[in-house]
């Protein structure tokens, strides 16, 4: 006589254990994944503060600019990782995680303070976005205090507004910029979706920009005579400085332009002698990118 299986009967009151769910078993899975990509990516952020850190010590960018701001090289950074993109992570998504991280880089390198001649709620939202959300900020009543800052050390860059035509001359903040001390750095923002009207503001600092290898240039031609629009544009154009942007002011019997000219044009430009006007550059600023 066989002896019988030994049988696991449930007891009274018990309940049988439930099968795993695969679907909470394939999200437990992309959790996990999702946490060692966390850690590969906090410990690449830090190798790169690391090399920041050894960069900023090592005093090879010592007496270059005042400011740690190196609006140029940032654009080519996010240009090259534009390109490169790809995914449904937005565009915007990764230049915003990409400012905070150049933003920080600035930090580390030094006391780095924005001055923001907050005209409208868009200025200071740009420089917030701009600089990071670690930076200060401090909002000033005019232009020229902001600039004032700057140029006194108690901030390192100053954001203002884009010229307008009809502005009141206290607001025509280009017309006395104090260049080359003060230039013209930076156009905010750097990245945008295409096709939209969006609000922009340009960044001031000591010292001039370096280049991205895609920039515009600010100029500041103060004339002679009451020539107009039409014939300043060609004189810009025919001294191979074709204006993008042309913007004529009279204040109290002074004519002034500001034009916006590609490339880098720097004082001793020879282009800028055959002209009929004193033109002095403001500084420039890396091409902004626009999606599609």
């Amino acid at each position: 006589m066989t002896a019988p299986h030994d049988i696991d009967l449930p007891t009274a009151g018990s309940t049988p254990a439930a099968a795993p769910n695969p679907s909470d078993t394939a999200l437990a899975a992309l959790r996990a994944e999702i946490d060692v990509l966390d850690d590969r990516l906090h410990e690449l952020v830090m190798r790169r503060a690391d090399v920041v850190a050894r960069l900023a010590a090592s005093g090879i960018k010592a007496g270059r600019q005042a400011s740690p701001l190196r609006p140029g090289r940032e654009a080519m950074i996010l240009r090259r990782l534009l390109r490169r993109h790809a995914g449904p992570l937005p565009p915007g998504a990764l230049v915003q995680l990409w400012r905070e991280i150049l933003a920080g880089s600035s930090a580390m390198q030094g006391g780095f303070s924005v001055a923001v001649y907050a005209r409208g709620p868009e200025q200071a939202r740009l420089a917030r976005e701009h600089f990071g959300s670690q930076t200060p900020l401090r909002s000033h009543e005019t232009a020229a205090r902001a600039l004032a800052a700057v140029a006194n050390g108690e901030a390192q860059v100053a954001v203002l507004p884009l010229p307008e035509e009809a502005e009141a001359p206290e607001a025509a903040w280009w017309t006395g910029l104090d260049s080359p001390r003060l230039q013209v750095v930076a156009r905010l923002p750097f990245w945008a979706p295409g096709g939209e009207n969006v609000p922009e503001a340009l960044a001031v600092t000591q010292g001039a920009a370096d280049p991205s290898g895609a920039d515009r240039t600010l100029l500041r031609l103060e004339l002679a005579d009451d020539r107009g629009r039409a014939q300043l544009a060609a004189a810009l154009t025919a001294a191979g400085l074709p204006p993008r942007l042309l913007q004529l002011r009279r204040d109290g019997g002074v004519v002034r332009a500001l034009a916006e000219v590609d490339g880098v044009v720097a004082a001793d430009d020879p282009r800028l002698g055959s002209l009929p006007a004193r033109a002095l550059p403001l500084g420039g600023y890396a091409v902004p990118e626009r999606g599609e």
